[in-house]
């Protein structure tokens, strides 16, 4: 029997940033009919994040009694947490069991039943972890964001969706820029002016989001205005903003072909932004194509989302008779001894962290894995021309890609 790889891919958003998920999930049904977040970026380098979410619980559909909310960073203290459902403060709030950097909040005798509609609101304050050097310009740190989003097999519809960058004071108004917005969001520029506290602003709306759906914001302005302990440095010894929040891949393996989706959540700190864990300094043009690259390695170039680089390096493993599954509920993959001759630095290094037990460590060893292929690129990349190597790799990477999208389970 084929199966598609992003059917499956989807249901691992289970474990991810699911919204609603309490027990007995399956008979949920609701749809999100307005979604309004505000991220006030602070003079000490923090963010105050803000959400006003108005759930609309189908007919039919279980009483709406937890919502969990995933967070861009786990940098951020559980007791700023304050939220509150139809503008009753909330007491039960805690950990959440479905969302890694995430937290659930507790309705208690506020659920929202079948037929009925309830306005969530939580405020986060002094989250940090969100801001990163820009190198170009220069000087200038880049805020990024994602908000939560739910999990498509229980909400439904479409969702009016703004989402607002409240800028530190003391910008000018030529400082400030915007970044696209990633994930299928309208194209044009956000709205900006001054909100009523006089800081700059930059608002995106889409009449029609989806709330199923990750989008990544992004906005840059200087440095100069947070203190530098508060901007990261993209490909330093930490990337979490790659790859904070991972779920642990779900492997079909038959017929010696197979698929793995590992699912690298986001922006949970804009890993989804094009090139958010490139420093733009590989594209310094030179002359001609840069040959003998790995599909891998111009997945990286051609700004390949994280979820399916981490895949393709897996799908290579495997194939390469270096690792198989050994259970799939749960997952886990286990190294073939002796390795095969003539893995590659990543591969090696993407075993090593796959197959380790504690999922802190097995994060961190994939972020140096991700680090470590950003570098490699970049060296090899000297003196050639970007462009003209973009073009040469686009169809080689597409057609790898749909080898894992075609890989086979049993009848």
């Amino acid at each position: 029997m084929r199966t598609a790889f992003r059917a499956l891919a989807a249901a691992l958003l289970l474990g991810a940033m699911l919204g609603v998920l309490p027990a007995g999930a399956q008979t949920y049904d609701f749809g999100l009919d307005q979604s309004l977040v505000d991220v006030f970026w602070e003079e000490d380098g923090t963010a105050r994040i803000e959400y006003q979410l108005t759930f609309r619980n189908n007919p039919g559909g279980s009483p709406i009694d937890y919502v969990d909310i995933g967070m861009p960073t786990s940098g951020y203290d559980l007791s700023a947490v304050n939220a509150w459902i139809d503008d009753v403060p909330m007491t039960d709030i805690a950990s959440s069991s479905y969302v890694e950097n995430g937290f659930a909040l507790g309705l208690a005798g506020r659920a929202i039943p079948a037929g009925q509609s309830g306005v969530v609101k939580v405020v986060v304050s002094g989250v940090e972890g969100l801001l990163y050097e820009s190198q170009e310009p220069a000087g200038y740190a880049s805020a990024l964001f994602s908000p939560t989003w739910f999990d498509s097999q229980f909400v439904h519809g479409t969702t009016p969706m703004r989402v607002t960058f409240h800028l530190p004071p003391g910008i000018q108004p030529e400082e400030p820029r915007y970044y696209p917005v990633e994930g299928g969001w309208p194209e044009g520029p956000p709205e900006a002016g001054l909100d009523t506290q006089g800081r700059i602003f930059y608002s995106w709306y889409n009449p029609a989001g989806d709330p199923s759906r990750q989008y990544t914001f992004g906005a840059g302005f200087p440095a100069s205005l947070v203190p530098p302990s508060a901007v990261a440095v993209p490909g330093a010894a930490s990337v979490d903003f790659s790859l904070s929040a991972l779920i642990v891949p779900l492997c079909c393996v038959g017929f010696g072909l197979f698929f793995v989706a590992t699912t690298v959540l986001g922006l949970r700190k804009a890993n989804q932004r094009k090139l958010a864990y490139l420093p733009p300094k590989i594209a310094i043009e030179g002359h001609g194509i840069k040959r003998g690259l790995t599909a891998v390695e111009a997945a990286i170039l051609l700004e390949t989302p994280l979820d399916k680089i981490l895949t393709m390096v897996l799908f290579s493993l495997i194939k390469k008779s270096a690792a198989r599954v050994v259970s799939e509920k749960p997952l886990r993959v286990e190294r073939i001894q002796p390795a095969p001759e003539g893995l590659r630095d990543y591969e090696g290094t993407y075993l090593e962290a796959i197959v380790e037990a504690d999922a802190r460590a097995r994060q961190k060893a994939l972020e140096k894995v991700v680090v470590d292929l950003v570098k490699a690129v970049q060296a090899k990349m000297k003196g050639f021309s970007l462009k003209e190597t973009l073009e040469y790799y686009r169809a080689i990477v597409q057609k790898a890609w749909q080898q894992v999208e075609q890989a086979q389970t049993p009848e």
